[in-house]
């Protein structure tokens, strides 16, 4: 009667509902374990609630002790209860017992969870960072953000592979590795990137610093780029679909940086930090770190490259509750910049995202699989004896022990896992642990909490009160060696008091040992054990089925055969668990997250994948390595911790933070020690003193070998002079160096992150399409300036390149008064077509000797833009590169442009004759030319605007089939357009090699002068049309309620003149 008059609750599931269990000991167990707790805790409490229910606790011990029995006094109130106070009879008693009985269960739940509550440690840092403001009952889980959720639901490629498609390279994605080791981080990447290869991608491969596993990654991606070479520093990342970062130490190649306090440091000393191009860092006036420029995934224009990060390690998680506690606020949110760039941060488990929840801007995202803790397993496996632990532990190799655990979100202390796995296995220890057979008897060990919180005491108390043998409870703490604790195990039960999202650890390295487990059948764990064959399930908070699954493992106080057939099936499963989910999961992100554009094909269906393993085959030499060389790896850390780019980060934030002796205040406040804009000043300076010393001696060693001339002479002398004053007008100098140049080369570029590819020289000049990108110590060209229309975005990303052009040639004679012109990309040093020393000496020297005659050179043709083959024809590769629409745009436009009826053709041909052709817009010609050129450009442009954009509907473009394709809508039609005006107007076209300056003639004039339609593009006729054009704007007659033209350039035409001549 004393058992079932017990008011506490049957397998409370830490949610707030009730299980099926029975009374019986679990209930009495369960008692026990909050009452000691109350008084160890607290043992001179104050009245309270909690200690009048201790006092009521005392009194529940096991039914066959006398006192309990001594103690129940017979009346009348305990033969009927108080319901004889309510003299009710029928279904009116019935309901009232029903209602009074869910009170009581609800009234003791809330007890439980406030004794609980109570006993309970604050656990570890690491512990009360993720659990911050979680409640007692409620569940633990990671959910992804909108973004993350987005890319999870996406439907791939599975439309547009339905969809006709013209192809002819290969995707491209980019591997950056954080570090090049053998370890389970880097098995699992190989497994992943080795099947997607199989897929179609084309890999290239870059690496923070060297490793052991250079070769495996060799196999794989071909030559190996480490950063802080020139070659890395020289990268176009606008050239792949996608960029896949490997860890923590990849952060150096996502974004630079630098955090010094003392002026007098140098580039050679900021060097040791393995810093190829220096990113300065400076706070801005809300005290925020933020970067100032360099070769940075966060800048344009890489900032729209798709990028995958991957995080497989804590070592930041746990040094970031130290941050907080350090109020290091400006570190934190340096990080979470960081963080936010990439499109999603991907983790292995479950618990990871939970521990970085502050750097989470919405892109966290988890693809279940990792062989870090089978290899950890098999490690110490091959180090470690099961009965050497057993007799260093206090146990007998005839003792079965039985190892209880519960969820790894929680096992760092004594929680509601263990407090309701107690209440579910009472009846399991009250069966067992009370027996003792000859030789040996059953072990009951707890993994929780650490080892020197005395949980021991607690659980013997437990074990006297349930008349259980002596030492048959014990507990060992999760700071101590979990590998051991596993490893004596004969039976590992895992109980958690709510469902796992991801299949736990500590169970796969038990299925690793060869230990049979027993769980609740959880959905994850159903969905990758069979019941009976890979491990045993019981009911969730059902004692009677935890009874019967135990039993199946055990045969006369020994594991039984059929325990010992599910361990090593179980063992056999787990070495591969995950490895087809995680392959297939990674190859469905990036069909949801790069962007596939045209002429690329997309990869192969995911259907096509059939890995079922990790490539193990590939490390079995470091798993055969000693457990002493494997602990830090095989506790998820580095060999090499302290050289983290955690620490070393950490460590700069530190010593620009006491570099200075100033006293804090009573805060701690750090802000004086932050290095501020003049700091940042002086030392930019001495950076940029010590960059224009070597370009110096650059050029002029350059042009030691050029012949001397009048012009040279004042450019050589100018240049003396202001080198004793560097710092007076640096635009003035640029306009010195070009003095006696017959061509200046405008480099065009969009974003900060595109300077390392910009050239300098009196031959070159930087044209920005951004006021931000621009370049504050030079005489860079402000694009946005001289034409408005590109301080607005939309704009800007449509035209791209030819914005700049029309830029220039706006008012030309302000800017330029030079008798040639040229323009080259960004992007042509990037992809390594930019001229070389020799081709430039070329140029220039085919320039002064042939002044006479309309001809246009250019160095990178069309076959480099995406590897297209020579076999293309011109309309075929601009279909290609353009969705397939380039044909049916330019004839719209053309005959919009023109006024020509439908039945007049409008595409104008351009022959097969295997030519090359201009891409990347770079070219030199006559600037007379050039303004001709922007005459015709400005108004196709228009009429491609009008034909194919509309207000209402901005953001459709036909002229691309990815995101970063309709952003830059025009700009694949625009770039190859210089070649139809240049072949029909008549120029000559010349190709100049951008490595030996060999010049080559391309569609000589005598043999295109049947194809080519050169009354549309006769100077004459054009300039009628501008004349039209510029009236129309005049008089405010515009086509459109958006007209394009009018904002690309000058509007003049011969009323204008005459209007200001009866004005004067």
């Amino acid at each position: 009667m004393g058992r079932n008059s017990s008011s506490s609750p049957d397998g409370f599931d830490g949610n707030g509902h009730a299980g099926n269990g029975s009374g019986g000991g679990n209930d009495l167990g369960f008692h026990s374990i909050r009452d000691r707790f109350l008084f160890k805790r607290n043992p001179n409490p104050s009245p309270s609630p909690s200690q009048h229910q201790l006092e009521r606790g005392k009194t529940l011990l096991p039914p066959d002790r006398p006192a309990l029995r001594g103690r129940s006094q017979p009346n009348r109130f305990n033969r009927k209860g108080f319901l004889w106070l309510f003299p009710l009879k029928g279904k009116s008693t019935f309901y009232l017992v029903i209602i009074f009985a869910v009170f009581l269960f609800a009234m003791a739940s809330m007890v439980l969870q406030s004794s609980i509550t109570s006993v309970v440690r604050q656990g570890s840092d690491r512990g009360r960072w993720l659990r911050g403001g979680l409640k007692l009952g409620s569940t633990l889980r990671f959910v992804p953000g909108r973004n993350a959720r987005r890319l999870a639901e996406g439907d791939g490629l599975d439309r547009l592979r339905n969809e006709p498609m013209i192809a002819v390279r290969e995707p491209r994605l980019a591997i950056i590795l954080g570090k090049m080791k053998k370890d389970p981080q880097s098995l699992m990447l190989i497994t992943v990137i080795k099947n997607i290869q199989k897929l179609g991608y084309a890999l290239k491969i870059f690496a923070v610093e060297d490793g052991n596993a250079r070769t495996v990654w060799e196999q794989l991606g071909g030559q190996i780029s480490i950063i802080g070479s020139e070659s890395y520093r020289h990268t176009d990342w606008s050239t792949f679909e996608g960029i896949i970062a490997d860890s923590l130490e990849a952060k150096g190649a996502i974004s630079r940086w630098a955090m010094k306090r003392h002026l007098s440091t140098s580039a050679d000393q900021l060097s040791t930090l393995n810093i190829s191009f220096i990113l300065w860092e400076r706070r801005d006036e809300g005290g925020q770190w933020r970067e100032e420029g360099g070769h940075s995934f966060s800048k344009e224009p890489f900032c729209s490259v798709p990028l995958v990060w991957i995080i497989q390690e804590d070592t930041l998680a746990n040094r970031l509750p130290v941050y907080e506690k350090m109020g290091w606020m400006d570190l934190i949110s340096y990080w979470r910049s960081a963080f936010s760039r990439a499109n999603v941060i991907v983790f292995p488990d479950f618990s990871l995202p939970m521990l970085y929840s502050v750097l989470d801007s919405g892109n966290f995202f988890v693809i279940p699989g990792s062989p870090l803790d089978v290899w950890a397993a098999e490690s110490y496996m091959k180090t470690q004896s099961k009965i050497q632990l057993r007799k260093d532990n206090g146990f007998s190799k005839d003792d079965l022990l039985v190892l209880v655990v519960g969820s790894s979100t929680l096992y760092n202390e004594l929680s509601w896992d263990y407090a309701v796995a107690m209440h579910t296995i009472g009846p399991l220890l009250i069966k067992y642990a009370r027996r003792k057979d000859p030789g040996g008897s059953f072990k009951f060990v707890f993994l929780c909490g650490n080892s020197t919180d005395g949980y021991n005491d607690f659980l013997q108390e437990i074990a006297a009160r349930l008349g259980l043998q002596d030492d048959s409870l014990r507990n060992y703490g999760i700071n101590s060696d979990v590998k051991s604790v596993l490893l004596m195990a004969d039976i590992v039960l895992y109980d958690a008091s709510q469902d796992v999202q991801g299949f736990p650890p500590l169970l796969l390295q038990a299925m690793t040992f060869e230990i049979p487990v027993i769980a609740p059948d959880f959905p994850v764990l159903k969905k990758h054990l069979v019941d009976g064959v890979h491990g045993i399930f019981f009911t969730k908070h059902n004692p009677d089925a935890l009874m019967k699954a135990f039993s199946l493992l055990i045969s006369n106080g020994k594991l039984s055969r059929f325990a010992q057939a599910v361990a090593s099936s179980g063992r056999r499963l787990a070495k591969n668990m995950l490895a087809s989910e995680c392959v297939k999961g990674y190859a469905r992100l990036l069909e949801n997250v790069l962007n596939f554009p045209s002429g690329a094909f997309l990869p192969g269906p995911i259907s096509q994948l059939h890995q079922g393993a990790w490539e193990w085959n590939l490390f079995q030499k470091e798993i055969d390595l000693t457990s002493s060389d494997m602990l830090n790896i095989a506790e998820g850390g580095s060999l090499f911790k302290n050289l983290s780019i955690v620490y070393a980060l950490e460590g700069e934030f530190t010593n620009s933070a006491s570099s200075k002796n100033i006293s804090e205040d009573e805060t701690g406040n750090l802000d004086q020690d932050i290095p501020h804009e003049l700091d940042w000043d002086v030392l930019g300076e001495i950076e940029s003193s010590e960059e224009y010393e070597r370009l110096e001696m650059e050029e002029l060693e350059e042009r030691m070998d050029r012949n001397p001339g009048v012009w040279d002479e004042i450019y050589r002398n100018a240049r003396k002079s202001e080198k004793l004053k560097f710092e007076a007008n640096e635009r003035d100098e640029g306009e010195l160096e070009r003095t006696g140049q017959p061509v200046c080369i405008y480099e065009i570029y969009s974003g900060a992150a595109a300077w390392p590819f910009l050239h300098h020289g009196s031959l070159y000049r930087g044209l920005s399409l951004s006021t931000r990108a621009r370049r504050l110590r030079s005489d860079d060209v402000n694009a946005v300036v001289r034409l408005p229309i590109l301080n607005e975005t939309y704009y800007r990303d449509i035209l791209c390149e030819i914005g700049g052009m029309f830029a220039i040639a706006k008012k030309v004679d302000n800017i330029h008064g030079r008798p040639w012109i040229g323009f080259q990309s960004w992007h042509a040093a990037g992809r390594k077509v930019s001229l070389s020393t020799e081709a430039e000496k070329v140029l220039e020297e085919t320039i002064q000797e042939n002044t006479k005659g309309d001809v246009m050179y250019f160095w990178a043709h069309l076959n480099m833009n995406g590897g297209v083959d020579n076999a293309l024809t011109f309309w075929s590769m601009c279909d290609i590169l353009n969705g397939g629409y380039c044909r049916n745009a330019f004839e719209d436009a053309f005959r919009r442009m023109y006024g020509l009826p439908s039945h007049i053709e409008a595409l104008p041909p351009m022959p097969e004759d295997g030519g090359h052709w201009s891409a990347l817009h770079s070219w030199v010609m006559p600037t007379p030319s050039f303004l001709e050129f922007v005459m015709f450009s400005r108004m196709f442009t228009d009429s491609l605007d009008a034909s194919h954009g509309n207000v209402s509907k901005r953001n459709m473009c036909l002229l691309g089939s990815s995101e970063i394709e309709e952003k830059h809508c025009y700009c694949r039609i625009l770039e190859v357009l210089v070649n139809v005006w240049a072949y029909h107007s008549g120029r000559k076209m010349v190709y100049i090699d951008p490595h030996s300056g060999s010049l080559e003639e391309q569609h000589p004039l005598e043999l295109r002068q049947e194809f080519m339609w050169a009354k549309y593009f006769h100077i004459t006729l054009l300039k009628r049309m501008d004349e039209d054009l510029a009236e129309a704007a005049d008089d405010g007659d515009h086509p459109s309620e958006m007209w394009l033209w009018p904002l690309t350039g000058e509007v003049h035409w011969q009323g204008e003149v005459e209007d200001m001549s009866l004005t004067r």
